[in-house]
């Protein structure tokens, strides 16, 4: 699957932002997608998935973002987006979107499709 990350920049804390994961050349409704962060010298880590058709579009959160964040699919657009609100300091990083045929995973292995990444970095 061909991915492409976009939507990043640079935000005050407290605000907003809309990462995108488009794909031009395969169906994201078939996959299940997921958002991961890195941080400079720090692991990759999850930060949100929503499972494909097959599996109920079913959304998971890290607990850092739950209630301030929300993944959606627009199968339209063929794009799945991760808003995020109140950001903070330390939701800056490479925001990177991977996809899977399968169930969706909270571990970077469960993934074998990844996007270049988009830079978010929350400062005042």
């Amino acid at each position: 699957v061909q991915l492409q990350a976009s939507g990043g920049g640079f935000v005050q804390p407290g605000g907003s932002l809309v990462l995108s994961c488009a794909s031009s050349r395969n169906t994201l409704s078939a996959y299940s997608v997921g958002w991961f962060r890195q941080a400079p010298g720090k692991d990759r880590e999850f930060v949100a998935a929503i499972a494909a058709i097959n599996f109920n579009d079913r959304t998971y959160y890290v607990d850092s973002v739950k209630g301030r964040s929300t993944i959606s699919r627009d199968n339209a657009k063929n794009a799945v987006y991760l808003r995020m609100n109140s950001l903070k300091p330390e939701d800056t990083g490479v925001y990177y979107c991977a996809a899977t045929p399968a169930a969706p995973s909270t571990g970077v292995l469960g993934y074998n499709s990844w996007g270049q990444g988009t830079q978010v970095t929350v400062s005042s």
